[in-house]
């Protein structure tokens, strides 16, 4: 019941959310995030926790503002991805605005494929929709499998609807398929802050132990695909924001998996990086540092987990 009931309320954002105008959807994302802060859930505990670790002199507050911003600014990834389907080319190419856009371009124009690794941060999907329209490049992303499976279906529709091609995140099934898009030049996006699988590469993450997908770096090793960090923010106006970081190039020593680990603890590096720039934008209200994580059983063959991301 509790499932169907949450299909059918994103299928009614879907279906109302984008008929909106633009403000309207801006000020009823705003409340409903209002309301959700104020109610003091499990999420946005989370959240505070989480911040708490980013910006650890934050007085309490402070992170009470920082977790109040954070949920305006999740909300806002919804508005935006309700109204998405709606958006003309024109605003999908004028929405998004990313500095060091020429080391995309460079790796793209290599040849070597190119592997896209991003945190929950701002929203994805705009990102991912810019990519297409403005650049002209399709691209293949990973999303976490939901229930009901009708949820998931619609997730999927939603995101093919915006040109990427969605692939179902299920153990290492999704791996081979990766890498030969790679293997012929093209570019694979992949929301990597987070480890589902338990067979993550343990990275340290603002000072804690904390996993994260094995995906991107693996990829980037296998195939000589150029991988390249990418974190998203959102300023006061209605463009989002975000910056292209430099290639993690492959150490040249080492075996697989010790290379996997170093470049996995260079994108850990470069998330942390954007995240404390721009705390209230990273919406991982999920637990995450190992510390906070409950025992979990091990899974096998960690060098083909690749990255998840929220729906």
């Amino acid at each position: 019941m509790r499932e169907r009931l949450t299909d059918a309320l994103y299928g009614l954002g879907w279906g109302t959310v984008k008929r909106l105008p633009e403000p309207v959807a801006t000020r009823l994302g705003r409340g409903i995030a209002d309301a959700a802060w104020k109610q003091r859930g499990k999420g946005v505990l989370r959240l505070e926790a989480n911040l708490a670790r980013v910006v650890p002199d934050a007085s309490p507050a402070r992170l009470a503002q920082l977790s109040r911003a954070g949920m305006r600014s999740y909300m806002r990834y919804w508005m935006e991805s309700f109204r998405l389907p709606v958006w003309s080319r024109d605003r999908i190419r004028t929405g998004f605005a990313p500095e060091g856009l020429h080391h995309l371009q460079e790796a793209l124009a290599s040849g070597r494929g190119v592997v896209i690794a991003l945190p929950h941060m701002g929203n994805y999907d705009l990102a991912g929709a810019w990519v297409t329209a403005r650049l002209g490049v399709p691209f293949t992303t990973v999303a976490e499998r939901l229930k009901p499976e009708t949820l998931y279906d619609r997730f999927v529709a939603y995101r093919e609807g915006l040109g990427m091609e969605v692939l179902p995140h299920a153990g290492g099934s999704a791996f081979g398929t990766l890498a030969r898009r790679l293997r012929s030049g093209g570019l694979v996006c992949l929301v990597a802050d987070r480890d589902l699988s338990s067979s993550g590469i343990e990275v340290s993450f603002f000072g804690e132990a904390a996993k994260m997908p094995a995906g991107p770096a693996m990829l980037a090793v296998q195939t000589g695909a150029v991988l390249l960090p990418v974190t998203l923010w959102y300023d006061r106006s209605p463009v989002m924001r975000g910056r292209i970081y430099a290639p993690i190039e492959v150490p040249e020593g080492g075996s697989r998996a010790e290379k996997a680990a170093a470049m996995t603890q260079q994108v850990a590096d470069a998330f942390a990086a954007g995240i404390a720039e721009h705390p209230q934008d990273w919406h991982m209200l999920q637990r995450l540092w190992l510390a906070d994580l409950e025992p979990r059983p091990s899974r096998p063959r960690p060098s083909e987990s690749s990255g998840t991301e929220k729906p």
